[in-house]
C-alpha cells in the first residue's frame, strides 16, 4: 500500500483559542465543524478521492466477491406473537433491508417491505409495534440513516395503511390500548415548538386515537421534564394501569403509575429520585419491578399497583450471587428470566412467587435475545447465537421449558473449525476482565496470527458471542478475533457500568489496551499484525487506544466515532450522554474529559498506526465533525508513513438502516485496510 499513498488532501490550519476553566485549548481545525460549508465539502470530496485512491487496489476485488456471499447469508429477528399470530423479521439473500413477516395457521406472508420504498434500498424499518388482537401494526420508516422515523399504521389483514401518519417519532415507544383503538407513544416537538437546536429532545408521551388529527393529540406526560428526559410507556392487558419509565442517562431511571379509571389522581410516582434504573409491568393484578436499586446486579420485587409505596415492596427474585438479571417476562403462570453469568446467556423459569423451577437447556454458550410472548400464552419465543453459531428462533413451552425451533438460518460454515475460550486478565489497576478469543483450530501461538480486537465499554450494554458474518471472512483468513467485556458495559451488572462512567472513564481504556497487552503476551499475535476496531462509543475506544498506545498496533478501524470530547455535548442529541461522559462546561468534569480527549491527545511527530475513519452524512446521533477533524489532525502529526484516511458515506446515517449494498461497499473498504495493513492474504 505504502507506493499508492501519495500525500493526503492539505487542510487549512485556522487556530481558535479558548481558555476552559484556566486551561488553553487551541483547536486547529474547528473550521471542519460546518457540514454545510463549500470549504468543507471541498475537502470531504478531495478526502474520499484520497481514501479511493489508497483502496481501490486489486486486492479489494476478491475481499469483494466473498463479503457479498457472507453479508447475503440470511438473518432474522425473534418473533412477537399478539393475538394468534407471529410477526418476526427477516432479511433473505441480497435484500437491502430485512422485511417483516407474519406467519399463521401455517403460512407466511410479508407485511412490510422497506426495499420497495427505495430504488437505492436506503428505506429503513427503524421499529414496529403489533396491536394485543395482531390486527393492525404501528411501524416507523425512517430515510437514508437518519432514524427520523414517521409513524404509520398497517391494516394486517388487508394489507394496507390506515390515513395516520405522525412524524417526529425517532426511538418511538408505543402501548396500544387493548381493543386497539389507540395507543400511547412518544415523540419530539415539532421545528417552532422549542428553541431552535432543541428538536431532538423534550420527547413526551400523547395518547392517540384512530382517525383523529395527530397534531391535537392530547398530551399524557412530559411537562416539566428536563429537556434530555427519555420517557417510554406500557400499558397493561386490561388497559387499567399506565406506567411511564423515565430514563436520565443510561444509570438512573424514575417509574410513574397511573390508574386510567381515575385519570383526575395523575401519576403516581412509584421509585423516582433514585441513582438507579428499574422497569415495571403488571401481571396478574401485581406490579412487577426489575431494578438495580440496592442490587447491582438487579433483583424483582412485587407490590400491589393501588399501594405501591416502597415499604410496601416485597422481593420476589433476589439479586443473584454471579449473574446479572437482564430482562424478566411474565407468561401465563411463570416468570420467564433472562440473565448473564460471565456474558454468556442464561435462562430461567419462575413461577409468580419467584420460586425456581428449572433452567430452560440452551444450545450453549452464546447470546439470548428477543425474549417475548403473551401475558396469557403458554410459550415464549427467543433468539440464540454464537460466535459460530447462526441465529435460530426457539419457542420455549413455559410449562415444561422445552425448545423447539421455531426458524433457522442456514450459514456454510463448521462451527467444529474453530475455537471460541474466554479468558481473564488484569488491567492497569488489578481489575479482572473477560475476554472472548475465537481463532481457527489449531492457530499456533507463536505471535504470528494477525488479530482484531475490538469493545464497546459504555451505556451499560453488554457485548456478548454473536453472529457476525464479516468475523467469517477474517477467521477464514487465518484472523484472531478478540472480544473484552470492559468497563462501562453491562455484562458484570451496574457497579461495572459505573466503573468505566465519567470520571472513570480511563478504566475503560486501560481494560481495552491490557487486553491487547495480553494477546501479544500470550502469543496470540504481535504489535504489527493487531488491528482494533470499534464504533460510536467504541470509535472513541479505539481513538482513546491509538493515541495512549500508538506502539501497541498496526492498524485502527474508528467507525462514527466521539473523538472531540471537550465539545461533543454541542452537537445533534449529545446532551443525552452528559450522564454517561460528562461535560467539559463543568470545571468537576473537565480534567477526565481533557486527559482523555483523543483530538487534544494527537501529538505531532508520533508514529502512529495507520487510521481509517468512517462517518456518514446523514448521521443524526454523533456529528461527522468529529472523523473530520480527526482525520485532518492526525495526517498532519503522524511520522510513521501509514496512512490516515477518511471515508464519508452518503445516504446513510450512524448504522441503523444501512442497506445491505452499502454494508458491503464499507466492508470491502474495512477489509481492504486491515488485510493490507497486516499483510493478510486475500486469496
Amino acid at each position: 500500500m505504502t507506493d499508492r499513498l501519495m500525500h493526503p488532501p492539505a487542510t487549512r490550519i485556522v487556530p481558535v483559542i479558548e481558555v476552559l476553566h484556566g486551561h488553553t485549548i487551541v483547536d486547529l481545525y474547528r473550521w471542519l465543524e460546518d457540514d454545510h460549508s463549500p470549504e468543507t465539502r471541498a475537502w470531504v470530496a478531495a478526502q474520499n478521492a484520497y481514501t479511493r485512491h489508497v483502496l481501490d487496489t486489486p486486492a479489494a476485488r476478491p475481499i469483494r466477491a466473498r463479503l457479498e456471499a457472507l453479508l447475503a447469508i440470511d438473518d432474522v429477528a425473534a418473533p412477537v406473537p399478539r393475538g394468534g399470530r407471529v410477526f418476526y423479521l427477516r432479511r433473505a439473500g441480497r435484500a437491502n433491508q430485512p422485511r417483516l413477516y407474519l406467519r399463521e395457521a401455517g403460512t407466511e406472508r410479508v407485511l412490510l417491505d422497506p426495499n420497495r420504498e427505495s430504488a437505492a434500498g436506503t428505506t429503513a424499518l427503524d421499529w414496529w409495534y403489533p396491536s394485543p388482537d395482531g390486527r393492525l401494526v404501528a411501524f416507523g420508516y425512517s430515510q437514508d440513516g437518519d432514524e427520523e422515523s414517521v409513524l404509520q399504521i398497517l391494516d394486517v389483514a388487508r394489507g394496507t395503511l390506515l390515513p395516520e401518519r405522525i412524524a417526529r417519532t425517532r426511538f418511538c415507544s408505543l402501548a396500544w390500548l387493548p381493543d386497539a383503538s389507540g395507543f400511547y407513544y412518544t415523540r419530539h416537538p415539532q421545528p417552532g415548538e422549542v428553541p431552535a437546536g432543541e428538536e431532538r429532545y423534550h420527547r413526551k408521551v400523547f395518547l392517540h386515537r384512530l382517525g383523529d388529527n395527530p397534531a391535537h393529540d392530547p398530551l399524557v406526560f412530559g411537562d416539566g421534564l428536563p429537556a434530555e428526559a427519555m420517557p417510554s410507556v406500557w400499558l397493561a392487558p386490561d388497559g387499567r394501569w399506565l406506567l411511564v419509565t423515565v430514563r436520565h442517562g443510561w444509570s438512573r431511571a424514575d417509574l410513574y403509575l397511573q390508574d386510567r379509571t381515575r385519570p383526575e389522581a395523575g401519576f403516581t410516582p412509584v421509585m423516582e429520585g433514585e441513582d438507579a434504573l428499574v422497569e415495571g409491568w403488571i401481571h396478574r393484578g401485581r406490579l412487577y419491578l426489575l431494578t438495580n436499586l440496592g442490587a447491582p446486579r438487579y433483583r424483582v420485587l412485587a407490590v400491589a399497583p393501588e399501594r405501591p409505596a416502597r415499604a410496601a415492596w416485597q422481593e420476589v427474585i433476589p439479586e443473584p450471587a454471579e449473574a446479572r438479571i437482564e430482562q424478566v417476562l411474565p407468561v401465563g403462570d411463570r416468570l420467564v428470566v433472562q440473565a448473564l453469568e460471565r456474558a454468556t446467556a442464561r435462562l430461567t423459569l419462575h413461577d409468580l412467587e419467584g420460586r425456581l423451577l428449572r433452567t430452560v437447556d440452551l444450545p450453549g454458550l452464546g447470546t439470548v435475545s428477543g425474549l417475548s410472548g403473551e401475558p396469557e400464552g403458554d410459550r415464549a419465543f427467543f433468539r440464540f447465537e454464537s460466535f459460530t453459531v447462526p441465529p435460530t428462533l426457539y419457542r420455549c413451552a413455559v410449562d415444561d421449558g422445552t425448545l423447539a425451533a421455531w426458524a433457522t438460518v442456514a450459514a456454510p460454515l463448521d462451527p467444529a473449525a474453530y475455537t471460541t475460550e474466554q479468558v481473564w486478565y488484569r488491567s492497569a489497576d488489578g481489575t479482572r476482565v473477560s475476554m472472548f478469543i475465537v481463532a481457527p483450530r489449531g492457530t499456533p501461538r507463536d505471535g504470528s496470527a494477525p488479530a482484531l480486537l475490538t469493545g464497546y465499554g459504555g451505556f451499560d450494554i453488554s457485548r456478548t458471542p454473536t453472529f457476525d458474518r464479516r468475523l467469517l471472512f477474517w477467521l477464514e483468513r487465518g484472523g484472531v478475533y478478540a472480544l473484552p467485556n470492559l468497563r462501562g458495559g453491562g455484562e458484570y451488572g451496574e457497579a461495572w457500568h459505573r466503573a468505566g462512567m465519567l470520571e472513570r472513564k480511563q478504566n475503560v481504556f486501560d481494560d481495552f489496551i491490557a487486553a491487547a497487552d495480553y494477546l501479544v503476551a500470550e502469543g496470540y499475535t504481535r504489535p504489527e499484525r493487531l488491528a482494533i476496531l470499534g464504533g460510536s462509543n467504541g470509535g472513541l475506544l479505539v481513538g482513546a487506544a491509538l493515541t495512549q498506545r500508538p506502539d501497541l498496533f498496526r492498524a485502527v478501524v474508528c467507525q462514527v466515532p466521539l473523538l472531540d470530547m471537550l465539545r461533543y455535548h454541542h452537537f445533534l442529541i449529545a446532551r443525552l450522554w452528559i450522564p454517561e461522559y460528562g461535560s467539559a462546561d463543568d470545571p468537576e468534569q473537565f480534567p477526565a474529559l481533557a486527559a482523555y480527549s483523543p483530538y487534544h491527545r494527537v501529538v505531532d511527530g508520533t508514529a502512529y498506526p495507520a487510521v481509517l475513519l468512517t462517518t456518514a452524512e446523514s448521521d443524526t446521533r454523533v456529528a461527522p465533525l468529529h472523523a473530520r477533524k480527526m482525520a485532518a489532525r492526525l495526517q498532519a502529526a503522524t511520522s510513521s508513513g501509514r496512512p490516515v484516511l477518511l471515508r464519508v458515506e452518503t445516504a446513510a446515517g450512524h448504522g441503523a438502516g444501512k442497506p445491505l449494498g452499502k454494508q458491503i461497499d464499507e466492508q470491502t473498504d474495512i477489509w481492504t485496510f486491515v488485510c493490507e495493513q497486516l499483510r493478510v492474504p486475500v486469496t
